[in-house]
């Protein structure tokens, strides 16, 4: 175990990283947006890679916010966190699997008619950088694919559709 942990992280780092994802997606799930709340989970100039496209900074933390009011419950579980750095590394790479479910707003199902589905999940990949300061570990890069979905999306405004119908500029990983 100690020569694994020597050629990625020290156990506390990877802890630390763990924990800000488990708390990341309990935010999410407990719709905890209160004024600030981004700061304990990512840098300023955090940048996303989502499959409505790329964001940056406080459009990035908007953009979380949004998608997730689209939906009246979700539930995240993140797996398998991964993370490497050399010891003592003031920025590390992470990747873990994610199961999210999301039940479906009212007004979606009535728009979608009869039959239509409550769910949507997705079973998906994270891939992330961090950087620690000297509040602790926060996510400056965070990109999500879906590897599988099962479920019809959730139906997006006119507006979204239209400000990520543009190419998006690569992987958040850039």
């Amino acid at each position: 175990m100690d020569e694994m942990m020597s050629s990625t992280t020290n156990a506390r780092d990877h802890f630390e990283v763990a924990t800000l994802v488990s708390g990341f997606f309990r935010t999410l799930d407990e719709r905890r947006f209160g004024e600030g709340w981004a700061r304990a989970y990512f840098t300023d100039d955090l940048r996303t890679t989502t499959p409505l496209g790329v964001a940056r900074g406080a459009d990035a933390v908007r953009q979380v916010e949004e998608a997730i009011g689209r939906f009246a419950a979700t539930l995240h579980i993140s797996s398998d966190v991964l993370v490497r750095a050399e010891r003592g590394a003031r920025t590390v790479r992470a990747s873990w699997n994610a199961h999210m479910t999301h039940v479906h707003l009212d007004s979606t199902l009535q728009a979608r008619g009869e039959g239509a589905g409550p769910l949507f999940t997705v079973g998906g990949v994270y891939e992330a950088e961090l950087r620690h300061s000297d509040r602790g570990w926060r996510i400056s890069r965070m990109s999500v694919r879906a590897v599988w979905t099962t479920g019809e999306p959730p139906l997006l405004p006119e507006e979204t559709v239209t400000r990520f119908a543009e190419p998006v500029d690569g992987p958040a990983s850039n």
